[in-house]
């Protein structure tokens, strides 16, 4: 193989190569991004690559990012179905040829999987390469493919540390905290304020599903618009998701709640660190990327776990910062809009506990995650 070939001690002292994998979802994509945002703040010479799956955000998100995108072939695991499963196994032995010819053009030192379908046939290819695998596990429970790749990979960064307890190969797990974006570092809440134009006194409230969007959440954002449009000193920001705007923003006009002053709504939230940093209070699903941010952020959390994941854990992520005080979880069912006003009303009457719970929260933040994972690679890679 090349790397065999290659002087392992000159790989210390020429550019380093790194390819970043991990797709589809936001979830995945920004923390591979901000462990390359690490390299690049730290090696001014370093080349990153980013290979991906050609369906997923990664097509918009890389790019705008500042980095080079590969794609190939990839296919969700279906083990329920034998034709689709045969499919998957065909499509990813399709992806690992197209990445190993990238990996022979582009001679990768490192190989870093932040998860999702499309890491299988890239860090396969790079290992066959010889490239060194590592791993990110963003969950509390892990997903499937950080579960298979793991015997290939020098270390696994645990996002929680919950997610020891899956692994096998406990020499090779660190606790890191899941990586976040620069951007999320050190806001000022009442500059962000500003910036979005909202009065600095106001209590803040924003409710979010993700890129495509919940249902749930954006039940609870109709009631939340309800009870709260119109209301003086109170700012309510509505991320309704891609893939349900239209029929929500329908719904609420056909009620004649969209003329609210106070009422900020939009598909997608855009500007993410500045719109969470200017709130108070973040309801959400707790999908890993959305906890690591918001505890960024040091903001309380009114967490509503999606049940339709893999081994509950979501449930598990809101868990560790529910257990630290900074959090409440509510369980999806036919009382949750109920349920989670009762603790945002509960909250709304006492600014001391959103504080004490705004501390707790922070408390659990992944300051050091990228430094710990560049510094792991650095002394490890190449040996």
């Amino acid at each position: 193989m090349y790397r065999e070939a290659r002087n392992r001690t000159e790989r210390h002292r020429t550019k380093m190569r790194i390819v970043l994998t991990g797709g589809c979802t936001g979830g995945h994509i920004y923390p591979a991004l901000a462990i390359g945002d690490k390299f690049k703040e730290k090696q001014e010479d370093v080349e990153i690559l980013y290979v991906a799956h050609p369906y997923g955000l990664e097509t918009s998100i890389v790019p705008k990012a500042g980095y080079e995108l590969k794609l190939v072939t990839a296919e969700w695991f279906d083990r329920s179905n034998p034709i689709r499963l045969a499919k998957t196994i065909m499509h990813t032995a399709k992806g690992r040829k197209e990445a190993y010819r990238i990996m022979k053009e582009f001679k990768p030192d490192v190989v870093m999987s932040t998860g999702s379908f499309v890491s299988v046939p890239v860090v396969l290819a790079g290992k066959k390469f010889g490239a060194d695998i590592y791993i990110q596990e963003q969950n509390a429970f892990p997903g499937l493919s950080n579960k298979l790749l793991s015997k290939f990979a020098k270390n696994i960064f645990l996002g929680f540390e919950a997610g020891r307890e899956q692994f096998k190969e406990k020499d090779k797990l660190i606790y890191s905290g899941n990586p976040v974006r620069a951007e999320f570092y050190n806001r000022d809440q009442a500059a962000d304020r500003e910036a979005l134009g909202i009065p600095k006194d106001d209590l803040v409230i924003m409710a979010f599903g993700g890129s495509l969007g919940s249902p749930t959440i954006n039940s609870i954002g109709e009631e939340i618009i309800r009870r709260y449009g119109g209301k003086k000193g109170v700012t309510f920001i509505f991320g309704m998701g891609k893939g349900y705007y239209e029929e929500t923003y329908a719904r609420l006009r056909e009620q004649g709640l969209t003329d609210f002053d106070n009422v900020r709504m939009a598909p997608y939230i855009d500007g993410m660190p500045r719109t969470i940093s200017a709130s108070d209070i973040v309801i959400s699903r707790s999908g890993a990327l959305s906890v690591a941010e918001i505890t960024m952020c040091g903001r309380a959390a009114i967490f509503v776990p999606s049940p339709n994941v893999t081994a509950d854990h979501q449930y598990f992520n809101a868990k560790a910062v529910a257990d630290n005080g900074g959090a409440y979880i509510v369980r999806e069912n036919e009382g949750t809009t109920d349920e989670v006003m009762a603790k945002l009303d509960k909250l709304i009457a006492d600014p001391e506990l959103v504080k004490k719970m705004g501390e707790a929260s922070f408390e659990l933040a992944p300051v050091d995650a990228t430094e710990i994972i560049y510094n792991r690679i650095m002394e490890t890679y190449g040996r």
